[in-house]
Parts: C-alpha cells; structure tokens; sequence
C-alpha cells in the first residue's frame, strides 16, 4: 500500500539488538481482547529460546508450544512428561537424528549452505543460499528422508528436516486435553503448520506463505486475501469473532502472520 496508508506497526521481538517482527497496533489491541477470554496458545517451529524473545501483547500466556511440538510450555517451563512423551515416540517411530543430520551434512554443498542447525535435540535445518541450491535437491532428500520416517520442507531459505511424529497437532490435542477445550481455532501459513490446520475445529491460512503458494487448502479452513500483517489482524478479528459465537472457545494460532524475514521466517503473530 502507499506508505502514508501504512498502518502503525508494534515491534514484537528484537534479535542481534535489532527490531525484528511486528504487528499492526490494531491486532495488539485484537490478541490482549483474545487473550482475557480465550486460551490463547502461541504455536511454533521456534525453540523456546527463540520464543522467548518474542514479546505479545496480553497477558502472559498459560501455554505455548515450540520446536514444532516437541516442547509444549507450562507457564513458561517445558514439561518433562509431554517432552518423555516426545522422545519415546521418536525413538519408536523414527532414524535417530544423528543419523539424518549426518546425511544433510553429507549430501549438502558448501557453495549454497551458510549454516547447519539442531533445535532442541529434536529436529535439524540447514540455512541455504536459495539461489544457488540445485533443482531436485530437496526432493531427493525428502526421498530418502520419507523411508526413515521424516519429512523435509522448504521454507524460505530453511530446509526443515523433521520427524514425521513430531507434529503441532499432537500437542495442541494436550492441551486440549488439559483444558477440556470444547472448540479449537488455528491459523498458520507454513507446511509445518498443515497439520495443526487440519486437526483444528476451524482453521484460517492467510494468502502468503508456504500454503497458499501450493494452493493447499481443506474444506473446513477459511483462506484469507490478505497478507502479511494484514494477515494476521485478520486472523485476530475471526477468531475473535468465532470466541464470541462459541461461548466457551479455546484458540490456538501457529506461525501464521508474517511481517517480514528472519532467515526469511520474521514471525508476527
């Protein structure tokens, strides 16, 4: 839009001493309403030390989960029974990570990989110069990934490799579970967050990000115009609204409304 119809943006997360993610003042005002009648639940790829940089507005948050499920947060500490939980399935179902990260490291070439990282002891994926990573690369590894049980995704310039059981899904069901939620709502833009869309009661995907640049879509989630922090003050207003009608709602949202780019991944809301 022209900038003197921009809206006023809130810094939500400073990174290197930097302002990173954002969003419209608008939706700050929309999440704290949210947050004083609804379980609002953060939902994400990022490790709790990452989460921990960014800072919603509303109250503190009961529960959050991380590293793409691995890790679910109870008033801001991990929970060893779900975390127990976690590795047991992946020790049952799954390579070991050593394994994988031996192979990515392996198949990598040093002309496009900048860096190589491990997320909590759960899942690996490599920062890449996207222009220079070869066609055909990361189907190949996804290939060979799927018979180990694990998937592989692209997002930006991050490829994710992870274990198929490590899922968003899985932990937004605890808590539900604990909370005895009668009604679920999710948002999200990534291929990590599909499965929490299609585990919720209603979902909402915005009109960027990794999901709407493969058209994917399911019969119960809502796909919306709008991008980026519109996205995700649009977002806010439907669940908002689906809160209201339900009486007694439980809302969760993933990595749904970006405003830019951390490695290309600048999460809003």
């Amino acid at each position: 839009m022209p900038d003197a119809e921009a809206p006023r943006l809130l810094c939500v997360e400073v990174y290197g001493s930097k302002p990173l993610s954002y969003m419209t003042e608008t939706a700050a005002g929309l999440l704290e309403r949210l947050a004083r009648t609804a379980l609002f639940v953060p939902t994400t790829t990022r490790t709790p030390e990452q989460y921990g940089r960014v800072r919603l507005p509303g109250p503190a948050p009961r529960f959050a989960i991380c590293a793409n499920g691995g890790r679910l947060l109870v008033d801001g500490v991990s929970d060893p029974d779900w975390q127990d939980r976690v590795a047991d399935r992946l020790a049952d179902e799954c390579a070991p990570l050593a394994e994988v990260r031996a192979h990515l490291l392996a198949a990598a070439d040093p002309a496009w990989l900048l860096k190589e990282r491990i997320a909590e002891g759960l899942f690996a994926y490599l920062v890449v110069d996207r222009a220079l990573l070869p066609q055909g690369w990361v189907k190949e590894l996804s290939e060979w990934a799927e018979g180990r049980g694990w998937t592989v995704s692209l997002q930006g310039r991050k490829i994710y490799a992870v274990p198929r059981p490590l899922t968003k899904s899985a932990a937004m069901r605890e808590v539900a579970r604990r909370t005895g939620a009668g009604l679920t709502l999710a948002a999200g833009d990534s291929l990590l967050d599909a499965d929490l869309l299609l585990a919720a009661d209603r979902a909402w995907r915005p009109g960027h990000g990794e999901l709407a640049d493969t058209g994917w879509s399911a019969p119960h989630v809502d796909v919306l115009e709008e991008t980026g922090v519109a996205a995700g003050e649009e977002i806010l207003r439907r669940f908002g609204a689906a809160v209201a009608r339900s009486g007694e709602a439980r809302g969760l949202a993933g990595d749904g409304a970006r405003g830019g780019a951390e490695d290309s991944s600048r999460d809003a809301a």
